[in-house]
């Protein structure tokens, strides 16, 4: 009786693994691999607002009076992309005024803890987000900026970047 079963589980083995497998849709069997490594390349600008820049900015961009700027409806953000991406890879100290406030306080150098792309997406999140409205950042714009500026050591001042040009000299 024993091997009976036995011989009856071996047989129908096959069948029960093909039953239990997953199935590939229509749809998924149509998307080339290509385009799903595509998709999970794409890096989330939010996420790395979310996890670099929400403490000091806030959660809607609000700043801290008197502490750290308000990203919101903030010219600079929406203005000269090498100016943003200069801030964000080296940081940025001195006396700053936005939206008529003044700030002294220090932003970090992010450069040697985001690759080009994390740079990129963050600044298109904040450029497209909390009242402002202006182009995406590429990954090659942040990358020639880096490369313009890999000897810079300290946080720039507001002096040093009004004299450093636009993205695109």
């Amino acid at each position: 009786m024993m091997h009976r079963t036995c011989a009856a589980v071996v047989l129908l083995l096959p069948f029960l693994l093909s039953a239990c497998a997953p199935s590939e849709s229509a749809e998924e069997a149509a998307v080339p691999a290509e385009a799903t490594v595509v998709a999970e390349a794409v890096v989330d600008g939010g996420a790395v607002y979310r996890t670099r820049c929400i403490s000091c900015h806030g959660a809607n961009g609000e700043g801290i009076p008197g502490e750290y700027p308000p990203l919101q409806a903030n010219s600079d953000i929406a203005g000269d992309t090498g100016r943003m991406i200069r801030v964000l890879l080296h940081g940025l100290q001195g006396e700053l005024t936005v939206n008529e406030a003044t700030y002294n306080s220090v932003m970090p150098p992010w450069g040697a803890y985001l690759d080009d792309d994390q740079v990129a997406a963050v600044l298109t999140f904040l450029r497209s987000h909390f009242g402002n409205e202006a182009t995406p950042v590429t990954a090659a714009e942040v990358a020639r900026v880096r490369a313009q500026t890999i000897d810079r050591q300290t946080p720039w001042t507001i002096a040093e970047l009004d004299s450093a040009g636009r993205a695109t000299d």
